[in-house]
């Protein structure tokens, strides 16, 4: 037998089970990897709890839960080809990751080795935020010279946007929680609280202003953005959220161009991205990790441990 975390209905944290199941065994073109890290996602628990969101994945009841995983291959299928038994990797399986094992299709893309320096922790966080500050930020064009405003700029995908976009030679305002300003300063972005004002506290940071927005929660952001005066086409919002305003981009990890992950990895190996991790919890402890998540109030990303 092995574990897995799944739900029977649809809702909140206590929806969750972490529950004993027969052990998976890898088909002919299927690796099985021995999860050893989950990174959680909001987009995770938003599944859960949403009917109409699950469908969207293809998931129905009853569903397993997660979607970044890290850990070690230990079974590999007559026909699977690139990977070896004892590879370490990372990747993502959309309700299925916070399990002892997962099994991944070697033909379809989803499972990046891991390399040497970068632990399972760090790697588990890694595909659905990465790839999707990723895209968040090609959306945009974004360049550098450019004074960007990132809504949600502490999150577990701001975390990447922000050093993405630092990377790019933009200069970076990210709104937050007045509690997270020190850590997003750490990051090297100028913090700014969200909630009602935003526009003429963003307007007296930059009163020259700003030239592109990606919303990584809610719409404030690009409201602001388009209220300061930003053109629609270079303002963002992350694809699970409300419909964006008119000629604003909805983007996600899928729309992420290729080797965009490649270039998260090396860029973290090169010491030139961090990624903080906020709290890791056993898996035992599924629940109350999800609530912490949800509350929104964590530097970084939550990880559970296998």
């Amino acid at each position: 037998m092995s574990r897995a975390v799944r739900y029977q209905r649809f809702g909140g944290p206590e929806v969750l089970e972490l529950q004993e199941i027969p052990e998976p065994h890898a088909a002919p073109d299927e690796v099985r990897v021995r999860v050893t890290a989950a990174g959680l996602n909001p987009m995770d628990w938003q599944i859960a709890s949403k009917p109409d969101m699950a469908a969207q994945f293809g998931l129905s009841l009853p569903a397993g839960f997660g979607s970044d995983f890290a850990g070690v291959v230990d079974e590999v299928g007559a026909e699977a080809t690139g990977f070896t038994a004892g590879d370490r990797v990372f990747g993502a399986a959309i309700g299925r990751s916070v399990a002892d094992f997962v099994l991944v299709k070697t033909s379809a893309a989803g499972l990046w080795p891991t390399p040497d320096g970068i632990g399972d922790e760090v790697a588990a966080t890694l595909p659905v935020s990465g790839l999707t500050a990723s895209a968040a930020l090609a959306a945009i064009e974004l360049r550098a010279g450019d004074t960007v405003l990132i809504g949600g700029a502490a999150g577990g995908v701001g975390i990447f946007a922000v050093q993405l976009a630092k990377l790019a030679g933009a200069r970076v305002i990210g709104t937050a929680s007045e509690g997270t300003f020190g850590f997003l300063r750490g990051l090297g972005a100028e913090p700014v609280a969200y909630g009602p004002g935003l526009a003429d506290r963003v307007r007296a940071l930059a009163p020259e202003g700003i030239t592109a927005a990606t919303d990584l929660f809610g719409r404030e952001a690009a409201e602001t953005a388009l209220k300061l005066g930003v053109a629609p086409k270079r303002i963002s919002v992350v694809a699970d959220g409300p419909a964006p305003p008119p000629g604003v981009s909805k983007a996600g990890a899928l729309d992420a161009g290729p080797g965009s992950l490649e270039r998260i990895v090396d860029a973290i190996h090169a010491g030139e991205i961090t990624v903080p991790i906020a709290a890791t919890f056993p898996v035992e402890r599924i629940r109350e990790a999800v609530t912490t998540q949800a509350e929104r109030h964590v530097h970084g990303k939550i990880v559970i441990s296998l």
